[in-house]
């Protein structure tokens, strides 16, 4: 069995010749003791291809440069497949010339040399292979051209004649990049016409000192109506229809017959449970199909550039103001999406910081409350809890920025590629390569809490039970004077909130069953406008959904997940605190 390690910058099209050669051959996990995606495909059953993260150097200053340099140290690897922007060769030779000192055979690939040929650059192949003394093969990733080369030589073996290679190390950077020009001025025609690229006409416009933000303020939005208002909410609202108006009505009709308990956690329970996974899935895959686009397209670098400078305030690099954005939406792919950002501190920070922007699932509680205690004042009101939320997040991003991830700070380091416009069949496989293990990572403990919540709910010391009566209600009852302090210690209250961890839209239909079917009458004998804010200030900063808790653990371990619910809950309770009090005072 061959091994072959593929490698390069963030940006190259790594990703998309991974997927060309190995097709859906592949399987994906975690490096050992960091979060890192780990993914092994195979072009055949004698040529194994292992995808090492994207970086540009192996100083080792990130996770990922740790990873990918003790494989090619410490495992056995036959052959390097570097694959470069052959638009950016000063910058991305860099790590090629690093790569040579691990003595492994190299082939460079050369990607996006139309965008070369468009420039009217003329490099000289042959001469490139002859001076790095590594096999060449340009290719255009997006295209599928010359991708059989690559193939070829790894199937037949060619690159073993590059194996014995002179010494290749350099004392500092600036005596690598004089190779790296000393190189280039010998391989690129000197007579050619470099024609002012589209990217460069494009940039104009795009990063423009006074149109910059304003189009990038658009084209999140237009990503944020296409995820979740669109596209992706409307295949949600059909998802859900199907599973909760004609799978569970059908279910009820042919389990009538049986014990209650049974259908009941089938149908209440397990369907339940995994019916709320599913009705996800259009939403994290249009989500992940925009993200796809804004990476393909080359946009998404620029994005990161734009919104680095507030981000990193937070203690965050700019990619992380995407997965944030999405927060708004649903933390569930909000979450996912963090998997996107390079540095292991960047995901862990933004996936901690996601909970804090005010999902959808939470404005059906804000819409009762405020309609019937806020009346003249509701888009005020629910505007200033998504904006609370925002300041919650700036804050406590920059109290871990200066404890928990002190030490983890990393400068942006970012290459910003050519424009193209992505292939469809790559946007596709992309899209599902990010999305196709969302129903197994997050389907298995979504099933199991749901049973328990399920049994809770149902069940009490004497038996199957109505809710008012059973554990879930006893353990409502136990945290009333948790609650008391902040106004509105109910037994009902506490329920509702405990049930919402299941999913926000929870809350108001179990107010409903508790408090009675015209919930929206009675709120007014339960609430007063300072309690139902403070009440609406901790379901806005206590623990997303058991969704987003299972996504949490599946990405980031139990650890991190537990820490989530702790510091979200310590926060939402002094959150709510400060506001009732103060509020009593004024």
């Amino acid at each position: 069995m061959i091994t072959a390690a593929l490698i390069g910058n963030p940006n190259v099209g790594k990703t998309s010749l991974f997927n060309i050669l190995t097709g859906s051959n592949q399987y994906v996990g975690n490096w050992a003791g960091v979060t890192v995606d780990k993914t092994v495909g195979f072009l055949n059953e004698g040529v194994q291809i292992v995808d090492l993260p994207g970086i540009y150097a192996m100083d080792t200053y990130s996770n990922e440069e740790k990873v990918s340099k003790n494989f090619l140290l410490n495992e056995k690897v036959d052959v390097i497949i570097n694959i470069v922007d052959a638009s950016n060769l000063d910058r991305n030779l860099y790590l090629t010339t690093q790569l040579k000192e691990f003595k492994k055979p190299i082939i460079l690939v050369l990607n996006m040399i139309d965008v070369v040929e468009k420039k009217g650059i003329i490099i000289d192949y042959d001469k490139l292979s002859e001076e790095l003394k590594v096999q060449v093969i340009p290719i255009v990733a997006a295209k599928s051209k010359n991708i059989d080369k690559v193939k070829n030589a790894l199937t037949k073996g060619e690159f073993l004649q590059f194996g014995n290679d002179s010494d290749c190390h350099f004392h500092s950077e600036e005596e690598a990049y004089k190779y790296i020009e000393e190189i280039l001025s010998k391989c690129i025609d000197k007579s050619s016409k470099i024609q002012k690229s589209t990217t460069e006409k494009i940039d104009k416009i795009l990063l423009n000192r006074f149109l910059a933000y304003p189009l990038f303020a658009l084209i999140i939005w237009i990503i944020f109506k296409f995820t979740f208002s669109w596209i992706g909410g409307p295949l949600q609202n059909l998802a859900d229809g199907l599973v909760n108006d004609s799978l569970i009505p059908y279910l009820h009709s042919i389990l009538a017959f049986t014990s209650p308990w049974f259908s009941s956690l089938l149908i209440d329970g397990i369907v339940g449970g995994v019916g709320s996974i599913i009705v996800f899935l259009p939403i994290i895959l249009t989500l992940f199909f925009c993200i796809s686009i804004l990476e393909d397209s080359g946009y998404m670098a620029r994005a990161a550039f734009l919104m680095d400078v507030v981000m990193r305030k937070m203690g965050l690099s700019g990619k992380a103001f995407i997965p944030l954005v999405m927060g708004f939406g649903c933390s569930v792919p909000a979450i996912m999406s963090a998997r996107t950002l390079e540095s292991e501190k960047d995901r862990k920070l933004a996936a901690l910081l996601v909970p804090f922007m005010s999902c959808n699932a939470k404005l059906p509680i804000y819409a009762l409350l405020t309609a019937a205690l806020f009346p003249k004042n509701q888009g005020l009101v629910i505007g200033s809890l998504y904006l609370f939320g925002i300041i919650i997040a700036f804050i406590i991003g920059k109290i871990f920025k200066n404890s928990l991830f002190k030490k983890s700070e990393e400068p942006l380091v970012i290459e910003l590629p050519e424009y193209k416009v992505p292939g469809l069949k790559n946007l596709i496989m992309h899209t599902w390569d990010k999305g196709k293990g969302f129903l197994k990572k997050a389907g298995t403990i979504i099933f199991s809490i749901s049973v328990i919540i399920w049994f809770l709910s149902h069940f009490g010391f004497t038996g199957m039970v109505s809710i008012k009566d059973s554990f879930l209600s006893d353990i409502g009852r136990i945290l009333v004077p948790v609650f008391s302090p902040l106004g509105f210690g109910t037994w009902q209250n506490s329920v509702a909130l405990i049930s919402g961890l299941a999913a926000k839209e929870v809350v108001v239909s179990t107010m409903s069953v508790l408090y009675g079917a015209n919930i929206s009458a009675v709120v007014h004998t339960v609430f007063t406008p300072l309690t139902a804010y403070a009440f609406l200030i901790f379901v806005l900063l206590y623990p997303p959904c058991i969704s987003a808790l299972g996504t949490m653990k599946k990405e980031y371990g139990t650890k991190m997940m537990s820490f989530l619910v702790v510091y979200q809950i310590a926060i939402a309770w002094i959150a709510a605190f400060l506001v009732y009090r103060i509020g009593s005072l004024i």
